[in-house]
């Protein structure tokens, strides 16, 4: 059923644009608007720039020139005019000058602003007046004061000639008016491709802000609303509503996604179902685990004590059957008994460290800081006897000052001195030397303890092996003991936290390395926290 729901999602997705395209043709917009901006833009600065050079290049410069021809056409008269009434020859030289300026004008006029309205035709009609007051008073004026010099009433003639040259200064000045006429019209044409080039910018951005503020909100309803739909619904199947469904409606990445978490969730409702039974079962195991290692410690309490119990008298009696039927007795019967009173007390001894053993991490004491130095002193005063008999020497922290630990007194003493004990009793022929050390282990936040002697070592390959229990490497002739001390001191050291191995590296006997944790400070907060806790335990009572 799961996998048919599965695969009717999985067709409906294909129904869907996925978020690619969507993307794909949001840019495509974007281009085109950005191309038909530009485009405009470009159509709109360049028609700013023509207006401009048409000014400034042709239209301005044109009417200068319209003003150096009305000066060209002015010279022509003032000199023909100071002729006729000086007769100096010299009077002629601004008529000549001005005609050559006339043309120079008239050309420069029209590849400027030839093209203007009016411009062609006004200048035309400037250059057929002149002519013909040339042809008709200047040139004859001229020619008859060259010929019969000054002759009275002159002045008539002069009047005469101005009054002819008037309808050339008309048409001067329709001339000018239309050059300036022109230049109203470039300056006008300049002003309104100005004011286009705004408007078509204002355009531009106000369609780009449309087009920004609508793709804010399309993928804000696209991907953003999708996407804080998803993440509520991840938060609550988070916060532990494993029942609720979690769909979404967008493009198809999003919806895929959802349905991929929706897919996990259901997984993980299966996984929690499946755990929920798994912690039944473990609950219901581990109750019946500490039932039956209640049972186990009563059984071996009680073993103990049926156990002990004939092996005393057993020993008592052997050893009442050598008092008084010793003298009776052949060597072999005496060393018969003797056999069966070191039985009946080594069985003694096994048991003692077996229930020992067991109660490791059982019964458990209140765990105290304690100083490691004081441990080792309690752990050779009980070994006192020994060692004064083997004459062995125990030097204790060669280095910096000894660490306080936290731990039960009674269980870590027992390490130190199984651990003494064993390197006493595990000698060579030399006299037992023994140091004992301690550095920190900053890598494992902990202090590490080494015991190091000088007896037959440990080969590498038994490093393991003699922690295992009732492991032994030696036989009981040559040394004795129950194979017990080993494992214990690992099953205690385990309890505090820590580790214990033999470094196989040192070669000068045994080195037996343990580590404790280092003790953690208590910060003020934490004590803030107790007395808090202990104020408020005194109020409930």
């Amino acid at each position: 059923m799961a996998e048919v729901t599965q695969a009717g999602r999985r067709r409906t997705l294909t129904t869907r644009w996925p978020l690619r395209r969507w993307l794909t043709i949001a840019t495509a917009v974007l281009v085109v608007v950005f191309i038909g901006a530009i485009a405009v833009g470009s159509v709109a600065i360049a028609g700013l720039n023509s207006a401009r050079t048409r000014l400034a290049d042709d239209v301005d410069p044109g009417v200068n020139q319209t003003l150096l021809y009305t000066r060209a056409l002015l010279d022509q008269e003032t000199g023909v005019r100071g002729y006729a009434l000086t007769g100096d020859r010299n009077s002629l030289d601004p008529y000549v000058s001005g005609q050559q300026a006339q043309k120079a004008m008239a050309a420069q006029l029209m590849a400027l602003i030839g093209n203007e309205p009016g411009i062609a035709e006004s200048l035309r009609r400037c250059n057929d007046l002149v002519a013909q007051w040339r042809t008709e008073y200047a040139e004859p004026t001229i020619a008859r004061i060259n010929l019969s010099g000054l002759s009275h009433g002159q002045g008539g003639a002069v009047d005469a000639g101005q009054t002819q040259f008037t309808s050339v200064r008309n048409a001067s000045d329709q001339l000018q008016v239309a050059a300036l006429k022109a230049r109203d019209d470039a300056r006008d044409e300049l002003a309104g491709a100005a004011t286009l080039l705004i408007v078509v910018c204002v355009v531009i951005g106000a369609v780009l802000l449309a087009l920004f503020v609508l793709l804010m909100f399309a993928t804000r309803a696209a991907v953003a609303g999708p996407l804080a739909e998803l993440a509520a619904g991840v938060r609550k199947v988070a916060d532990g509503d494993f029942d609720r469904t979690v769909q979404v409606v967008g493009p198809l990445e999003l919806v895929q996604l959802a349905d991929d978490v929706d897919w996990m969730r259901s997984m993980i409702l299966a996984e929690v179902a499946n755990q929920r039974s798994i912690n039944a079962q473990l609950d219901e195991a581990s109750e019946d685990l500490r039932r039956s290692n209640a049972e186990l410690e009563q059984f071996a309490y009680v073993a103990s004590h049926d156990l002990q119990e004939p092996l005393r008298k057993v020993a008592s009696f052997c050893q009442l059957l050598e008092r008084r039927y010793g003298g009776q007795l052949d060597e072999r019967g005496e060393q018969y008994i003797a056999f069966a009173v070191d039985g009946a007390k080594r069985m003694q001894v096994l048991i003692n460290d077996l229930l020992a053993f067991s109660r490791v991490g059982r019964h458990t004491h209140d765990q105290l800081e304690l100083s490691s130095s004081a441990l080792i002193d309690e752990a050779i005063r009980n070994l006192d006897q020994v060692i004064n008999e083997t004459g062995a020497r125990v030097r204790v922290f060669d280095g910096p000052e000894p660490p306080i630990v936290l731990g039960e007194q009674a269980l870590l003493t027992a390490v130190f001195q199984n651990l003494i004990s064993n390197a006493i009793k595990f000698r060579g022929d030399d006299p037992p030397v023994i140091r004992i050390q301690v550095r920190s282990a900053e890598q494992e936040k902990a202090w590490e303890f080494s015991v190091t002697d000088n007896g037959i070592g440990i080969a590498p390959e038994y490093a393991e092996r003699v922690f295992v229990l009732f492991q032994r490497l030696h036989g009981k002739s040559q040394y004795p003991g129950t194979g017990i001390g080993l494992a214990m001191c690992r099953k205690i050291v385990e309890y505090h936290g820590g580790r214990i191995w033999i470094d196989t590296e040192y070669t000068g006997g045994t080195r037996v390395c343990f580590t404790l944790p280092v003790l953690q400070p208590v910060t003020v907060l934490d004590e803030q926290e107790t007395a808090a806790n202990s104020s408020e335990a005194e109020a409930s009572t």
